[in-house]
């Protein structure tokens, strides 16, 4: 829908047409597409969870998606260990992978840190059943990380987090964000989700 919407106005802009909508008057096309865009991007945001709060609720169950063994998972388990979590679209899957092996090499202790990767389904062409097939064969190399499909894009709309991304979350043994970054981590910033999870412990 957004990207309708914009179409249109950039097509308005290309042809340099002039409105008259009661005393507004369009001169300039170009800057008043920007201007839409710059509204679009803040509506978008707005509501995004901050550093040191803790997310709205959401539960993935059913039509909504879930544990690959079709129970529930609610963001209300993301309490009592330190939880760092990867919100995927498949297509960008390996995204972030430098920033997993790095947590990896940490070896952060079980019964105080929870990793969890969420699939954003609904990104992707590619068919549930590949996705789902692959992720349980993930599951068994990674019995101890918790793999949760997602269908309906309930957290990117609920968090306002990127969509058709690779988004990395950290929480602390309360729920409340401690380091959130869509899209690629740089290696600073890898470091900087390593000492905010050991700070955390």
């Amino acid at each position: 829908m957004i990207l309708g919407r914009l179409r249109k106005l950039g097509n308005r802009a290309s042809a340099c047409i002039l409105q008259k909508r009661g005393n507004l008057r369009v001169e300039h096309p170009v800057r008043w597409l920007i201007f839409v865009s710059a509204v679009l991007l803040i509506s978008r945001t707005a509501g995004a969870i901050e550093i040191g709060e803790i997310p709205p609720r959401v539960e993935l169950k059913e039509k909504l998606g879930g544990r690959l063994d079709g129970t529930p998972w609610s963001s209300e388990e993301l309490r009592g260990k330190v939880h760092i979590l990867f919100y995927v679209d498949p297509d960008e899957k390996d995204t972030n992978n430098e920033a997993s092996e790095a947590l990896d090499r940490e070896d952060f202790p079980s019964d105080k840190f929870q990793a969890v990767g969420i699939i954003n389904m609904a990104a992707t062409w590619l068919p549930n059943f590949a996705i789902s097939s692959a992720l349980k064969d993930k599951q068994k190399r990674y019995p101890e990380t918790i793999y949760i499909r997602d269908y309906k894009k309930v957290l990117v709309n609920a968090w306002k987090i990127a969509d058709d991304s690779s988004d990395v979350l950290a929480f602390d043994k309360k729920g409340r964000l401690i380091f959130r970054k869509d899209g690629k981590l740089t290696g600073e910033e890898i470091q900087r989700l390593i000492k905010a999870i050991r700070d955390h412990l």
